[in-house]
Parts: structure tokens; C-alpha cells; sequence
């Protein structure tokens, strides 16, 4: 499409743009900033979301009168694009960091010795120390522990690459205390991953060569924050913002954009099928909308090992043809929408976990203090619950707006572990989780005032290992399809620090095939 001495022919393509069609199924994050991509230089966008809202795992509710996030509270800044993403849509001056405290790690006292919660230790990497004599490390792993974890030094390094999986690294250099006590909750806590899963190098970037040039693991990890802080920067994963008023701001700012922009948001619109017509596609909308479809469908959600048949509902008349189609939605859904039309690898690596937050509103003075910091991480297999965020003594925004109550979020459900809360009503669950949250805080929380329950599956980490290699088969099947994109924390992994280029990323690839009618892995 050239005009004059072999530039664009802009009338043509704004004629183009104005006429090309895109579908994007799936309205949470990946979703709505894929959509975003599309309709900011004007091509027609319609957005299929099964579930009654926009954000997917994003999102909020009105706990006894405290409006509050039930899902992500916060974004990784590792990047910027998330936090540009904030900026670009007004939010730039709501933009908070969490409070000065830190997360505590509970259930330590399995052998009844020793106290059974304990700050975590800063100046790590995923938990492991940098020096395994810092008092706050020997109050968790006990002298023994830090002898063994002190014989790291001892030991030759090891040839970058030849130990992938963070878990066995860890148990074989600094040990079983060092694995379980500290790097197991990170892991369990954050990515409700098993360390032996995790690969070490997409984890934290540069850890093994910087294992290779200090000659130990626990003098690679005080070199990687070393060169961290020599940029200005924060050490793997450990920087987050937030957003004043809830996360969940940034949907609606996404949304009131989309409007503007003439995008067609369609909420409890569950898609059937894909289908090719000639060069096009149709979507075909499922028969009844289900609150059931989605990775963050609330309470009720389909279990990981139900059927793929069960996830689409019957459909009903097809939409006008698309010239494109970005799907953006849970990993069991894109599959099945996606596999008549890309040839997609058989198997996941990893089950992704069942994953329950049951956010508290309680009258808890004791909790005035932040007895045990912003949160709580545990010992896997210590406790029923996996982690705790104490939210008022997190944000001051929460603790503002809670007026003398306290905001709690306690998470069940790990990696092969369904949530203790599988099951329960609200009433059982409310006892549960308030219990779990007095051991874990170390305080009888009080009278519950409020309870929100949300239920996700929970795509794994990118780090997961043999994960980079299936999401790549995944995408090379995909990109082979003409007018066909998917986005989405299964392909990216977790967190919007993943999610948000990702499907930026995507949405750019697919538009400069329809535009420039390039093939779909050229560049720009």
C-alpha cells in the first residue's frame, strides 16, 4: 500500500482502518489493553467478556461499607509499562507504595523450638539471604541452619544454566532450612508455586552467572542487589505500586477510555466457537452468559480437571465476520477456542492452582500496631492458608478509608493444594479465615463486621519450569494463523508487570499484519 515515491498511501489506509474489523474475546486486563491497542488509531473494536464485569482478576467490592480490591491490590514496577500505562490514563498522581513494615513468615516452630513467626529477612532474592549470619536470617533457620547454609561458601560453583530448578539449587548449596523456611512461603505465597518448580533463571535474571562469578549462591544473591542498588533499582520482583481509592481505578480509567474511543464492551457475552470465513472470522456468541466462565468468575469457578467441553456453553447466531481476532481469555477457554484453528501443544506443564481470597472487615484493636508488619507469608503445610495481606497497616488509603476497622485478605489454595474453603458456606468460611488470621497476626481479630469471598484459578508463573517452552509452542501455532492473536496471563504469566506488554505486544503484531499486511512475524 505505497502513494507517491513509494510512501504510504494514507488515504488508503486511514480507509483501512476505518473499515477493519477486530474481535477481542476476553475483557480482563490482557483484554481491555489489547482492545485499547486496537482502537487508539481507530480500527472498529467489539470486546466479548463472559463474566458481568470487565477486569477479570482485577477488581473490587463493598466490604461492610469499605470499598476495597478482592482481587490484585498492586502491580510490579519492574518495567514501567504497567505504571506508564497509569500515567497515559490520568492516574499518574494516585499512584501510591506500600507502607514501611514488611511481611512476616509464620509457622517456623514445626520441631517446637524457636519462635513460630519472624520478620522475613530483607536483602535476599526469592527468600534466599545474602548473608545466612543475619540475625533476622538466624532467627528463622535456627545456628544449625546457618551453618549449613554458610557452607555455600565452601562449595565450587556451579557452570551457568546446568541447575534450572531454584529449589534443588537452593537445597543442595544452603539447605533444607534455608529451602523451606524462606524461599518455600516466597514461592508458595506469591506464585503458589513449589521452589523445585521454579526456574532459576526466569525467577531472577542473572542469577546464575552472578552464582558463577561470586563462587557462591549466597554472594550472588548480595551481588545482584548490589548491582540493583548501583542503578537505582530494586532486586527481583520486590518493588510494587498501588493505586489510592482500589486497582480496580485502573479498569474503569480503561473502560471511560474504550467508550470514548466507540468500543463495543459487551459484559455477560460468553463466546462458543471461532470460525473461519474466508479471510475473516465469526464469533459465535454461547447460548446464556455464565458467571462460571473466567478465571476469576467469583465463589463458583470450573476446576481445573473439568472437562474442556464443559467450559463453552451452546451457541446461538453468529456476529458479523471480524478481520481479526485477539483472545485474551483463561488458558481451558483459549484452548478450546483457539485448537480448531492452531495447532497447540497437547499438555500444559503444571496444573494451575485453585486459589481463594476471603477478605475480612473486623473490629480488631489490637491490630492498630501492625503487630506483624503489611503481611504474612507461611510455612508450607504449617497452616491452612498460604498467605495473609494486612491491608490497612499496607495502604494508608485502606486504613483511611476503613475508619477503625481493619482490612485483612487471607489466601488459600496452592499448587497441588485445593483451598481449605472448598466447600464451605460464607458463615464456615468466615470462622475459618478469621481464625487462620488471628494465628497468623499473633491477635484475637474480633467481631467480624463484613465478608468477601473470590475465587480464581491462577495461571502459573512464567518461571514455572518447561512453561517457557510450551507457551512458546503456544505462540509459534497461533502466529502461524493469519488475523489470530492470543494474550493472557497463561501465555505472558502472572501479574500485570507480565500481562500489560504482553498483550500490548500482541495487539501491535496483529495490527501491523492487518494494516501493513505484513506477515505476522515481521517487524515494524
Amino acid at each position: 500500500m505505497t502513494g507517491v515515491e513509494g510512501l504510504p498511501d494514507l488515504e488508503g489506509l486511514t480507509a483501512r482502518v476505518h473499515e477493519t474489523r477486530v474481535a477481542v474475546i476476553g475483557g480482563g486486563m490482557a483484554g481491555l489493553v489489547a482492545a485499547l491497542e486496537f482502537a487508539k488509531v481507530g480500527l472498529s473494536v467489539t470486546v466479548f467478556e463472559a463474566d458481568d464485569h470487565l477486569g477479570g482478576t482485577v477488581r473490587s467490592a463493598v466490604v461492610a461499607g469499605v470499598t476495597v480490591d478482592v482481587g490484585a491490590e498492586s502491580y510490579a514496577t519492574r518495567g514501567g509499562t504497567v505504571r506508564a500505562l497509569v500515567d497515559e490514563l490520568g492516574l499518574g498522581d494516585a499512584v501510591v507504595t506500600p507502607s514501611a513494615g514488611g511481611a512476616w513468615v509464620a509457622g517456623l516452630a514445626a520441631d517446637g523450638k524457636g519462635p513460630d513467626a519472624a520478620p522475613l529477612p530483607t536483602g535476599g532474592v526469592l527468600g534466599i539471604p545474602a548473608n545466612p549470619w543475619d540475625p533476622a536470617v538466624v532467627r528463622i533457620i535456627g545456628r544449625k541452619g546457618a551453618w549449613r547454609a554458610y557452607l555455600d561458601r565452601l562449595r565450587p560453583p556451579l557452570t551457568i544454566g546446568v541447575d534450572r530448578s531454584l529449589g534443588h539449587l537452593v537445597r543442595g548449596r544452603m539447605g533444607e532450612a534455608v529451602l523451606d523456611k524462606l524461599v518455600a512461603p516466597v514461592t508458595s505465597g506469591v506464585y503458589s508455586a513449589r521452589p523445585d518448580d521454579i526456574d532459576v533463571e526466569l525467577a531472577a535474571p542473572g542469577l546464575s552467572a552472578a552464582l558463577t562469578r561470586a563462587g557462591s549462591l549466597s554472594g550472588a544473591v548480595g551481588n545482584l542487589r548490589a548491582g540493583a542498588a548501583a542503578k537505582g533499582a530494586k532486586a527481583p520482583g520486590s518493588a510494587v505500586e498501588g493505586i489510592e481509592g482500589g486497582m480496580f481505578r485502573l479498569v474503569e480509567a480503561i473502560r471511560a477510555r474504550l467508550e470514548a474511543l466507540e468500543v463495543d464492551l459487551r459484559t455477560a457475552a460468553p463466546v462458543a466457537a471461532l470460525e473461519r470465513d474466508g479471510e475473516k472470522w465469526r464469533v459465535v456468541p454461547a447460548a446464556a452468559p455464565s458467571a462460571e466462565i473466567g478465571e476469576s468468575a467469583e465463589i463458583r469457578i470450573p476446576e481445573p480437571e473439568a472437562s474442556e467441553s464443559d467450559a463453552i456453553l451452546p451457541r446461538t447466531v453468529a456476529e458479523q465476520p471480524f478481520d481479526a481476532v485477539i483472545v485474551a481469555t483463561p488458558e481451558a477457554v483459549a484452548r478450546q477456542l483457539l485448537a480448531p484453528h492452531a495447532a497447540l501443544p497437547t499438555a500444559a506443564p503444571t496444573v494451575p492452582p485453585v486459589v481463594e481470597i476471603v477478605t475480612l472487615v473486623v473490629d480488631a484493636p489490637a491490630l492498630d500496631a501492625a503487630p506483624r508488619g503489611t503481611g504474612v507469608l507461611t510455612v508450607p503445610g504449617s497452616h491452612t492458608a498460604k498467605a495473609l495481606t494486612h491491608s490497612t497497616a499496607k495502604w494508608e488509603w485502606v486504613r483511611a478509608a476503613a475508619g477503625g476497622a481493619h482490612v485483612v485478605r487471607v489466601s488459600f489454595g496452592a499448587q497441588g493444594e485445593a483451598p481449605a474453603t472448598e466447600g464451605l458456606d460464607d458463615e464456615a468460611a468466615a470462622r475459618l479465615a478469621a481464625s487462620e488470621a488471628s494465628a497468623l497476626l499473633g491477635v484475637d481479630l474480633g467481631a467480624v463486621r463484613g465478608l468477601h469471598r473470590a475465587r480464581f484459578v491462577q495461571s502459573q508463573p512464567a518461571s514455572v519450569l518447561g512453561r517457557a517452552e510450551y507457551t512458546g509452542r503456544a505462540r509459534a501455532a497461533i502466529t502461524r494463523v493469519a488475523g489470530l492473536g492470543a494474550a493472557g496471563a497463561w501465555l505472558s504469566g502472572t501479574g500485570l508487570a507480565q500481562v500489560v506488554p504482553d498483550a500490548a505486544a500482541e495487539a501491535d503484531r496483529v495490527r501491523a499484519a492487518l494494516l501493513w499486511g505484513r506477515s505476522e512475524g515481521a517487524a515494524e
